[in-house]
């Protein structure tokens, strides 16, 4: 991906994950508190030094991979999260994401202005025909983030994912493109 390419907000801007933010994704997400409901909570910088390595692809939107995205602060050029988005294998133009928000910087629109730039660029740009999330019903902070982008609930299903070695249940939410348009 071009190392100039980034997605623009009000107070944002959404980049590819580099190499050189493993330490400041590190403070964020090693935090188990606040990341009780994410499956990557790293216990060192190598770590996440090996997830942008490894696990992270090189290009957007590349079928079957996840395109990490880091969330930088306009004014501060803090990095303040990140959202991930998978390229769900079959190519039928559906996508899934996730976002982490650092604990310092939640409940200030932070999240909801993010989804919105990355749901604009997949929609508009991309030209994709369905957003999903999976998250765990007890996450209501995401919850009413994804009510608060107009995305719907779609499926809840019992115990079905294992994260940090506990079964929990799995909500899906969802938003098509038309749906989109209307908002």
């Amino acid at each position: 991906m071009n190392s100039s390419f980034i997605l623009q907000s009000m107070r944002l801007y959404l980049r590819a994950i580099q190499i050189e933010d493993a330490e400041e994704v590190f403070n964020y997400k090693s935090n188990k508190e606040s990341n009780k409901f994410q499956g990557f909570i790293p216990t060192s910088i190598a770590e996440v030094e090996s997830f942008i390595k490894h696990k992270t692809a090189r290009e957007i939107n590349i079928e079957s991979s996840w395109f990490q995205f880091v969330i930088v602060h306009q004014q501060t050029h803090k990095i303040i999260g990140d959202v991930g988005v998978h390229f769900l294998e079959g190519g039928n133009n559906q996508v899934e994401f996730g976002i982490t928000i650092h604990s310092d910087y939640q409940h200030n629109g932070y999240g909801k202005e993010a989804v919105k730039t990355i749901f604009s660029y997949l929609f508009k740009d991309l030209k994709k025909h369905r957003i999903i999330a999976s998250l765990d019903p007890k996450n209501l902070s995401s919850i009413k983030l994804m009510e608060s982008v107009k995305m719907r609930k779609e499926a809840h299903f019992k115990k079905s994912l294992l994260i940090n070695n506990d079964w929990v249940d799995d909500v899906v939410y969802a938003i098509l493109q038309e749906e989109y348009e209307q908002n």
